[in-house]
């Protein structure tokens, strides 16, 4: 379960291997830039999986490495299509993702828009770090998800320059931070169950907890509790900065919903326990969170979809029935 920091076992869904479709093969080619081996961001190679997912190695100097992204190509690779990045939550993808837990891929079967989901990045916040950290390494996800990628989905997969983030928990709180830290790049995020707010004093507790659960420095991150970077990353205190963008927060009440009953669970009952014990209280912190923003976004006078379920707890069936919901908005404003 991608939560906060807090890890459980996830009950993953069964996905058929079929045949890869002509137009994934046709991007599978020799398009593109080559290896990268060179001083600039390149893509390293294509691999075709499941139901037309691609797994897309992309060399990153600002990470120092190669990172994998899932690519889910629109459905005329022959037109140019705007590009959806969904990104996971605390664990990164190893507990729970957008590929293992949602209908993402049957969903956007058909539409005309590329779907990107980076792996990797637990407790990194999808930031850049300040300094190295013994533990989780480079951190450069602010310059690799805004400056790097981007342009290697567009060459590669025929994007229009369109774009839209949606995060989930840790990542609800990082599509924020992308989009004031690279205007105009997104024209819609959406934030499902996050958190703005980084620099008060909950919210650095909540942060803190965050990274150290997955064994990283958060002084590496952004520095001590005094460094002016902590108010530099805190949305809420220039949200005035999303302005002109398209805005779907949504977040459960906490409130055990249609989703955390054992037949919702498939009987298991580690999965319940979990969702009743960790993720009620979560969602409910969320809650909270959601509020805060709805009311600072009414005082800027900035317009946002906000869905604020009377149940749920923090769980991947309310993000994707979220997406579900939110995908109209982003769909007229990747139109615009």
């Amino acid at each position: 379960m991608a939560g906060f920091g807090f890890t459980g076992r996830r009950r993953l869904g069964s996905r058929s291997f079929g045949a890869v479709a002509a137009a994934a093969a046709l991007l599978l080619g020799g398009l593109g830039p080559a290896r990268g081996d060179g001083p600039g961001p390149a893509i390293n190679s294509v691999r075709p999986g499941a139901e037309r997912a691609l797994t897309v190695e992309v060399y990153s100097p600002a990470m120092k490495g190669s990172t994998e992204v899932l690519v889910l190509p629109a459905a005329d690779p022959t037109r140019p299509a705007p590009t959806l990045y969904l990104l996971n939550g605390a664990s990164g993808h190893v507990d729970g993702s957008w590929h293992d837990s949602t209908d993402y891929q049957s969903y956007f079967a058909g539409k005309q828009v590329n779907v990107v989901i980076p792996l990797g990045g637990a407790g990194s916040y999808f930031t850049d770090w300040q300094a190295e950290d013994p533990v989780l390494g480079t951190q450069r996800w602010g310059t690799f998800l805004t400056e790097e990628l981007p342009p290697l989905i567009d060459e590669r997969f025929g994007g229009n320059g369109a774009n839209a983030v949606v995060g989930v928990s840790m990542s609800g709180t990082s599509v924020f931070q992308l989009a004031l830290g690279a205007p105009g790049l997104y024209r819609a995020i959406g934030s499902f169950s996050g958190c703005v707010r980084t620099s008060d004093p909950q919210g650095q507790v909540m942060v803190n907890a965050v990274v150290a659960a997955h064994r990283g420095n958060p002084v590496n991150m952004w520095g001590p509790p005094s460094d002016p970077t902590w108010q530099a990353n805190d949305p809420y205190l220039h949200a005035d900065g999303l302005r002109g963008t398209e805005i779907y927060i949504s977040s459960g009440s906490g409130l055990p919903g249609p989703y955390d009953s054992p037949a919702a669970v498939g009987g298991d009952s580690f999965e319940l326990g979990y969702r009743l014990l960790f993720g009620a209280p979560l969602e409910a912190v969320t809650n909270m969170c959601t509020l805060q923003l709805r009311e600072r976004l009414r005082e800027l006078e900035i317009p946002a979809t906000i869905d604020l379920r009377p149940t749920g707890t923090h769980a991947w069936d309310y993000w994707q029935e979220d997406l579900h919901k939110a995908w109209p908005v982003f769909e007229a404003a990747l139109s615009r």
